[in-house]
């Protein structure tokens, strides 16, 4: 087991670079399964979850070159096998992305339903509501979803009744390869969605619309595969700054895009930081002042995400002032209160909104890691404590962020991982 010790009270500053985006790569890997010819994907983050989704391609016979230097080559002409393993499945959500670009090419997926951090309840009928519109056939039996197909599946209109990046992301793949155009309304805005589109039209495809709330796909018969570089991580970019924030401290974080992170910018700034942004930089500088406590809301991009909320909920817990966090996305993501208490947190809930009223200082004490941005925020918290903190479960860290502590020892942290 591996934890993290953190020695508080630095002040964060300097220079780090952007790592490529965790939630853009993992749709980018499944959506190879759509190419006949070989792909490289480049700006690909060494994560725990991107050696996930290769392990898997690799358990579906896809052939996958070595991942290094943040680059890849995929080549996806022949499969062996038709089932995404449990084994494998049960340690990322977003393993279900492999149903549709399966489905689509190859008439048939038996993808086992997924696991991942235990936020919430994240079902996944609208994908297979979706894929049944366009013509699949879905059966749930022993823990897998059995889709198959008679023919091209057919495209249609869909209409989501909730807001789901995973969804449109699997419908947006299956689509690709239908007969005729499928038209998805309600569908996800978020930058990763762009992102996505953009990879399947820079190896065949015909998608327009991406970004806004209705997404149409043109099918093609056939899809050659290509080049595509991953975009920066907006999540990790906004943790990196948060922790800045919280810090009094001023870092610039390089290879960023801050066109992406409007609204994690915007409760930043109302905190006290004073932010610049330039092409492919982005920076925070708190002046060594105390910040000043925000309220947010999360929801669907492009409002505040709920990737961000556990950082700025840990800001808010040093913060000046009372802040209000309301979280409308999952309803178990305010896991991270119990272990903020711990440190010395001054926080009440009632049902999922957090009343945080800022302490001059935390202290810093053993904690457990509960999910993935649950983990940074208690990092971030460590830093701005008083003493020592030890974050166990790590591993969640590791399967969102690339060489975390390596980064924040650049900031000045003093922070190291110890193997027990």
């Amino acid at each position: 087991m591996e934890k993290l010790i953190i020695q508080g009270g630095t002040c964060l500053q300097g220079e780090i670079p952007a790592s490529g985006s965790k939630n853009a790569a993992l749709p980018i890997l499944a959506a190879t399964l759509l190419c006949e010819g070989p792909t490289t994907i480049t700006n690909l983050p060494h994560l725990q979850d991107v050696i996930t989704s290769i392990e898997l391609l690799g358990a579906l016979g896809v052939e996958v070159g070595e991942h290094q230097q943040h680059r890849i080559e995929v080549d996806a002409g022949r499969l062996d096998s038709l089932t995404a393993p449990y084994d494998l499945v049960r340690k990322m959500r977003a393993s279900i992305l492999v149903l549709g670009p399966m489905l689509s090419r190859w008439g048939e997926a038996n993808v086992s339903f997924p696991g991942g951090c235990a936020i919430g309840s994240r079902p996944v009928d609208l994908h297979l509501q979706g894929l049944e519109a366009m013509g699949a056939t879905i059966v749930i039996e022993d823990g897998y979803i059995r889709a198959t197909r008679s023919g091209r599946l057919i495209g249609c209109g869909i209409r989501m009744s909730t807001v789901s990046v995973g969804a449109t992301e699997n419908l947006m793949m299956a689509a690709a390869l239908a007969e005729g155009t499928t038209v998805l309304e309600n569908a996800a805005r978020e930058p990763e969605i762009l992102d996505l589109a953009n990879c399947l039209n820079a190896w065949g495809a015909r998608v327009t619309g991406a970004g806004t709330q209705t997404i149409a796909i043109e099918g093609v018969a056939s899809m050659a595969g290509g080049d595509y570089r991953v975009m920066p991580d907006r999540i990790e970019i906004g943790t990196y700054l948060a922790a800045a924030a919280a810090t009094r401290g001023r870092v610039r974080v390089t290879g960023a895009a801050p066109s992406a992170l409007e609204a994690v910018l915007a409760k930043l700034r109302e905190t006290g930081a004073r932010i610049d942004t330039g092409d492919g930089w982005v920076e925070l500088d708190m002046r060594g002042c105390r910040p000043r406590a925000v309220s947010l809301t999360t929801a669907p991009y492009p409002a505040f995400p709920t990737d961000m909320q556990a950082q700025l909920t840990a800001v808010n817990a040093i913060a000046e002032g009372i802040g209000i966090v309301t979280e409308t996305v999952f309803e178990n993501r305010l896991m991270q209160v119990q272990e903020l208490r711990r440190m010395g947190a001054d926080i009440s809930i009632d049902g999922n909104t957090a009343r945080v009223k800022g302490v001059v200082r935390l202290q810093g004490a053993q904690v457990m890691a509960s999910d993935l941005r649950a983990s940074a925020s208690l990092v971030i918290a460590g830093m701005a404590a008083e003493g020592e903190t030890c974050v166990d479960e790590i591993y969640h860290i590791d399967r969102g962020y690339e060489r975390l502590e390596e980064k924040l020892h650049h900031l000045g942290a003093k922070i190291k991982r110890i193997s027990v």
